[in-house]
């Protein structure tokens, strides 16, 4: 498993390849946390937060990319 700063940055930069598109919508994500056992915890803000494809933005697009980009991620919740 990577070294947690590392990991951090590697969530980060699989977020900023996804933000674009949120922005686009009006709205953005930010990391919360991550837990021991590998569950990316993040905040959604602007219109993700009442957007009505909001799960399926979770699932295709947020968590695809995570757990293509950072090896161990488990799943990725909203908090």
């Amino acid at each position: 498993m990577e070294h947690p700063e590392q990991l951090i940055q590697s969530i980060e930069k699989a977020l900023d390849e996804i933000r674009p598109f949120l922005n686009n919508d009006g709205g953005d994500i930010s990391l919360v946390e991550v837990t021991p056992d590998m569950v990316v915890r993040v905040k959604l803000h602007g219109n993700c937060k009442e957007c009505s494809m909001k799960l399926m933005t979770m699932r295709a697009g947020i968590m695809e990319t995570l757990k293509k980009s950072v090896p161990g991620v488990k799943d990725v919740v909203e908090v």
